[in-house]
Parts: C-alpha cells; sequence; structure tokens
C-alpha cells in the first residue's frame, strides 16, 4: 500500500486490503472515507470487512459512494464536511487515489487557485490538469457544455475483457496502422469460463487469471483507469481521472454487473455458512470444498432472471456436483433442488432431452420460476418468491446445507445512466450490425450490450470480428456491412468428461460448428468435454484474444451497385484532396 500526502491532514491511497489498516493506524491515521461503491468490481473487498477491519484499528470510518467520473456537488459538500468533522489526519482510499485528490481539490475550489491546487495533486502524483476549468468555475455540471478534448484516437475501445481485446486485435489484424486506446483499470484478465471447472475440482484458480498487460496489443494505447461518461454529440468520452477523449469511433465493451446486493443477506454470507457462487472468483474454490466436505443434506442450486452471462453456469455446478457425490457415493444421501426464475430448464428446447435424462439420474427436484430474494446464512435458510401457472406470486423457503448462487445481473451503472442506453440500462444498438441506433460511430460487443443474444464468451468470438469489419467501414464512410446471427455456445458440463454442446443462435436457431456425425451437440459427448477442458483456453487467449478467427470469420452482405459507385467515388475524393 502506497500513501500519498496532500495535506498534513489529508492523505489519499489505491484500494486498501483489510491488512493495510494496521499499518494506516501505526502511520498515525485517525480516521477513513471510502470512496467506492458496493461491486464497483469483481476484486473489490466487501465494504463490511473493510469497515470492520477500520475500527478494530481505532480509526472512525465515513463511506461516499463516489461513481467514476460523476462527482455530484452533494458528494463534495460531503467530503468538506467530514474533512472538517473527522478526527484527523485522514486517508481516503478508492481504486487509484484519483477520486480522493480529486474531492479535495474540488473541496479546496475558490479557496484556492486552480494552478495551486493542481500544482498539489501533482506533487502526490496525480494530474488532474482536465479539471482546470471545473476548478475554476467551481461548477459539477458541465454535461452540456462542448468539452475540452485531450487525446484523440481513431477507435477508443471502452472494456479490456473478452470483447474489447478481441475486437481490439481484429481491427488491427485488418489494419495495423489504426491509433487505438483500450480503457481498462484492472491489471489482471480473468478467463471467466474456467470457473465452473475450478469450481468442480477440475481447474486451478491460478489458471483463470493472467497479467492484462500480455493480452492488451502493443499497438494500442492503454489508460489504465475507468471511463466515466460518455459525450456522444462530441465523439468524445471522460475518464475517472477528468481526462477527455475524442475518438472517430467507439466500441462499448465493459461486460455487465454482478448484483449481489439484489438478494438480500447474500453479498455479507459468501464464503461462508456453506452459501457460494462460481460467479466469482474467490469463491469458486469453495465451492469446491463444499461439494467435497458435503456428505448428507440439502444442496439447493439458484438461477436470477435473465440476463445473465453464460445460461447454463448454473446448471453446470449443479452436475458437476452431483455427478462427484454419485462417484463418492453419498448423493443418494443428498437432497439437490435447483431454483431457477425461468419457466423451463433451457431456453432452447433441443437440447432439454439431453439434460433431463442428468435431472433423473440425480434425482434433482425441479422448481421453476422459482427466483431467489433473500439468504439467512445464521439460519441456513434461502427465502423465494415463486410463480405459478396462473401468475400467483406466494413466498417459499428451503433449508439447505450447500447453496450454491448465481447473482443477478444488470447493465453497469456508468452505461445505464449514459446517453448510450435503453431503457433496461443496455447498450443500444442493432442486433445484426452492433452498431448504435442513435450515434453511427458507436458500436457495442459483449455483454452490456442489448443484443437478444446468449451472453457467453464463444458470442464474443462472433461479435468481435463483425464489429471489428463494421468499425472500419464506418471510417471509411461507409454503412456497417458485416451482419451477427445471434451465435452463442454454453457448454454445458452433465458430468465430469461429458459435455452437451449447445450451438444455437437467434430464435433458438441450432449453429453447430461441426457437422452431427463428428460432434452431435444434443448429446453428452468425451470429444465436447476435451474441447471445454483443452482446446477451449488455448482458443480463447492464443487465437480469439489475438483476433485469429477460426471458424469466426464475419459474415460480408453483398454490396449494391449503386453503394460500390457511391464507394469509389469517396475514395477518389478523399485521393484529390
Amino acid at each position: 500500500m502506497e500513501i500519498k500526502s496532500i495535506t498534513p491532514a489529508l492523505s489519499v491511497a489505491a484500494q486498501m486490503q483489510v491488512q493495510d489498516f494496521g499499518i494506516a493506524a501505526s502511520q498515525g491515521f485517525k480516521s477513513i472515507i471510502y470512496l467506492r461503491p458496493d461491486n464497483e468490481s469483481n476484486d473489490q473487498p466487501a465494504r463490511e470487512e473493510l469497515q470492520a477491519a477500520a475500527e478494530a484499528n481505532g480509526m472512525s470510518w465515513a463511506w461516499i459512494p463516489v461513481v467514476p467520473g460523476q462527482i455530484s456537488d452533494e458528494n463534495i459538500d460531503e467530503f468538506g464536511a467530514l474533512l472538517n468533522d473527522l478526527p484527523g489526519p485522514v486517508l481516503s482510499f478508492c481504486r487509484t487515489g484519483t477520486r480522493a485528490a480529486t474531492l479535495w481539490a474540488l473541496v479546496e475550489a475558490g479557496k484556492l487557485s486552480a494552478d495551486k491546487i493542481l500544482e498539489v495533486t501533482a506533487a502526490a502524483g496525480y494530474d488532474l490538469s482536465a479539471l482546470k476549468g471545473r476548478l475554476t468555475t467551481v461548477s459539477a455540471d458541465q454535461d452540456d457544455s462542448v468539452p475540452s478534448v485531450g487525446r484523440s484516437h481513431d477507435v477508443i475501445i471502452v472494456g479490456g475483457g473478452a470483447g474489447g481485446l478481441a475486437c481490439a486485435s481484429s481491427l488491427l489484424k485488418r489494419q495495423p496502422d489504426l491509433d487505438i486506446a483500450v480503457i481498462e483499470p484492472r491489471s489482471e484478465h480473468y478467463y471467466q469460463p474456467g470457473w465452473t471447472l475450478v469450481g468442480g475440482g477440475v481447474f486451478d484458480r491460478s489458471k483463470t487469471v493472467r497479467p492484462m498487460v500480455d493480452y492488451i496489443p502493443k499497438e494500442a494505447t492503454w489508460y489504465q483507469t475507468a471511463a466515466a461518461t460518455f459525450q456522444p454529440q462530441h465523439q468524445a468520452l471522460t475518464l475517472e481521472d477528468g481526462q477527455v477523449l475524442g475518438y472517430k469511433a467507439l466500441v462499448v465493451a465493459p461486460g455487465l454487473q454482478l448484483n449481489w446486493e439484489a438478494v438480500k443477506g447474500l453479498k455479507e454470507a459468501l464464503g461462508s455458512n456453506g452459501i457460494t457462487s462460481n460467479y466469482h472468483y474467490d469463491m469458486a474454490p469453495y465451492t469446491w470444498e463444499l461439494v467435497q466436505s458435503t456428505r448428507k443434506g440439502k444442496a439447493v442450486f439458484t438461477q436470477p432472471p435473465m440476463p445473465i452471462k453464460c445460461a447454463g453456469a448454473p446448471q453446470k455446478a449443479m452436475y458437476l456436483s452431483c455427478d462427484e457425490w454419485l462417484r463418492q457415493g453419498v448423493l443418494k444421501d443428498i437432497d439437490v433442488d435447483f431454483c431457477t426464475a425461468t419457466p423451463g430448464l433451457f431456453g432452447v428446447k433441443d437440447y432439454v432431452p439431453a439434460l433431463m435424462e442428468y435431472v433423473k439420474k440425480y434425482g434433482i427436484n425441479l422448481n421453476f420460476q422459482t427466483n431467489l430474494v433473500e439468504v439467512d446464512a445464521a439460519s441456513k435458510t434461502a427465502h423465494f418468491k415463486q410463480t405459478n401457472a396462473e401468475g400467483e406470486v406466494s413466498d417459499i423457503e428451503k433449508s439447505f446445507d450447500m447453496l450454491h448462487v448465481c447473482p443477478p445481473q444488470k447493465a453497469p451503472d456508468f452505461i445505464a445512466k449514459s446517453p448510450l442506453a435503453d431503457a433496461a440500462g443496455w447498450v443500444e444498438v442493432s442486433p445484426e450490425t452492433m452498431q448504435h441506433v442513435t450515434y453511427g460511430n458507436i458500436f457495442a460487443v459483449g455483454d452490456a450490450g442489448n443484443m437478444p443474444n446468449a451472453k457467453t464468451a464463444a458470442a464474443v468470438r462472433k461479435q468481435a470480428p463483425v464489429v471489428a469489419e463494421n468499425v472500419l467501414q464506418v471510417l471509411k464512410g461507409n454503412s456497417p456491412h458485416a451482419v451477427y446471427d445471434g451465435y452463442g455456445s454454453c457448454p454445458l458440463t452433465v458430468e465430469r468428461g461429458k459435455i452437451v454442446l449447445a450451438e444455437f443462435g437467434y430464435g433458438g436457431k441450432l449453429l453447430p460448428s461441426f457437422p452431427n456425425w463428428m460432434l452431435d451437440g444434443r448429446k453428452p459427448t468425451r470429444a465436447a468435454w476435451l474441447m471445454k477442458e483443452k482446446m477451449m483456453p488455448w482458443l480463447y487467449y492464443d487465437a480469439m484474444m489475438r483476433g485469429v478467427e477460426w471458424l469466426a470469420e464475419p459474415k460480408i452482405l453483398p454490396v449494391s451497385p449503386a453503394a460500390h459507385e457511391a464507394s469509389v467515388a469517396l475514395d477518389c475524393n478523399r485521393d484529390k484532396k
């Protein structure tokens, strides 16, 4: 932990861990101000644990959930009041310390000159020069003004996950001299499809995380900070640290947000009392620990309403657990419930018969339209809202010895509050071209888009080349000409060594990658398991993330003669200029 002094009364730091608070107390800090909203990132420690650690070390605690890049007048006033009221010296922290330094700067605006404020923050290692206009005017609302753009790029990609980096590599494969910027605050890149196998005792967790720097293309500019707000009418966006970047085309690929708070009592209960989730990097090993230690009793597996990423993952956890219990000879003593908010077992009917065979084999009790709403860890009780065929809703509860939860999921807050979002908060795009319906130079790839496809890494593998093709067409002044058919794949691990390989597109149309005589995805096969365990990590890291489009080449629409002539004329005019 590196603590940076702003004034004798205030210092700032990047994300603190529980063990850091003893160090802070030993250095004389009396109060802590935490600035990150809950669930801002998957690797963020629980706020309750941080508060407990601060108070255990004799320090006062305060929390202001400041949305990156959206510091309000209320945030400024509250931070200023805390600095006056809390015993000092005060240590404030967020993801990088930038929000803390920025809040101090805005508190001091009007008291100190803008140049003096920027000099102080620069000495602490924070370049807040992009805030100068706001410091000078002492205004917290410039949304309607023309932003003062700093650096500009041909293409800006928001998000360093599978979608963002696959798209960056596909763009550079097609045009190596393209000026691309990637906006991503994390230092690690996670192979999330592997977490199910971690929870099933097949993968070691360390195999699912690698350094982000190894996968951001060397030709791209990496801004290791978060995007905060969008100004699409000005072809600009603002970063968490106040920088304003311009673009010719924008690709939005931040993924989605796990909404642990939507289930009362869940977040604080994770990792104890038999409560786990393979949707969390830190929890997947606990799933396997619970599977090994559970020998009798009740096991409950849940699935929330759609959309969620990898809709088969809640079932995968259940099948792998049941397979292990069956192998150990204890399944007969374990009552297994699958509680899903959906009206059926799987959204594509062709794969249901094979899955039902395993439901029968393992003796699983199916509970449809049954949505988890609360977890009582102390009594080991899960509370549900269950809807019957007549639409009547009743409250039910189930005791458990093991509870595997798939959390509700939603669009990231900074997307949902932006002008790019639809009414539900997702980036509003064409389902075929993934071009924004209002802003033609903006595209979405991956989970944050409102395309009605399954949100899987396999979908991203097909989307990224389509978006790359269409971005380059837009940069040339043409209309998008590549289309996405809604392809998604869900390798349903029904037992260790066999998988039902579901591959489908829009409307549930089957889109198998191989002929049935080679691999029939509607049946559990050993071949599909070998692909999942051995081949897919390679395909993810060394193919998709590097711009290799094996079995993922985009479908290009034919160009009409009139459009071709217009394109040629446009190119000729550019050449003359």
